[in-house]
């Protein structure tokens, strides 16, 4: 006659095999793969940048009556041209703004700046009815914009710079047509490098010195 067993239930079941094709059951936020890691740890190492935009009430009507929210539009950068910009909704101004800089960060750029305070050339940028002009400025001209072109340059770390927007007054417009502008700058060097020629072959004698000190991203 077999012998019974008297052991728990729990101590069977840790024995038993695990089923195929499911490993043990993980910890929130223990799959993280390594990019992700290196990009949050480096995100914590650096000093950000951030600037609030706008803003904006919103309502959800649902059953019964409107469920009201905030939408709130955020600007990233770390200042050494780096930047990003996030939208978010909640039910609250703290975590709106909370959730819209995450996505900023997570949708950062790099922008070419020339001398580490201005832009290489003048770009325009386009989005819906949204239209910017952006011009590079000598020295001592300071950021002349408004609004939520003038958050994005102290977040990128632009000092001097002349910017015009025209047609909307739209904050998501000016922002999206402002990255779109941004993100059509090319520095010398990578002209240079795409063309197999050097900087100084770009411009003339005179301006070689002048600009081969002045390509660095």
């Amino acid at each position: 006659m077999a012998e019974e067993t008297n052991e728990p239930q729990a101590e069977v079941a840790a024995e038993a095999p695990a089923k195929a094709g499911r490993g043990p059951r993980r910890e929130r936020g223990e799959g993280r793969g390594p990019r992700r890691e290196r990009r949050e740890e480096r995100e914590e190492g650096e000093e950000m940048i951030e600037k609030l935009v706008a803003v904006n009430r919103v309502a959800k009507v649902v059953k019964g009556g409107k469920r009201f929210g905030f939408a709130a539009i955020m600007v990233v950068g770390d200042g050494k041209g780096r930047v990003g910009c996030g939208t978010a909704k909640a039910r609250e101004v703290p975590d709106a703004v909370k959730k819209a800089t995450d996505y900023a960060k997570r949708k950062m750029i790099r922008v070419p700046m020339r001398e580490g305070r201005t832009l290489h050339h003048d770009v325009t940028g386009h989005f819906g009815a949204g239209k910017v002009v952006l011009r590079a400025a000598p020295a001592g001209t300071g950021v002349i914009a408004g609004g939520a072109q003038r958050a994005i340059f102290e977040a990128l770390g632009i000092q001097d710079v002349v910017a015009k927007s025209i047609g909307t007054t739209n904050p998501h417009n000016l922002i999206k047509a402002t990255f779109a502008a941004l993100q059509s700058i090319q520095s010398p060097r990578s002209v240079a490098q795409r063309r197999g020629k050097k900087v100084a072959d770009l411009f003339g004698k005179a301006d070689s010195a002048e600009h081969a000190a002045a390509v660095g991203e």
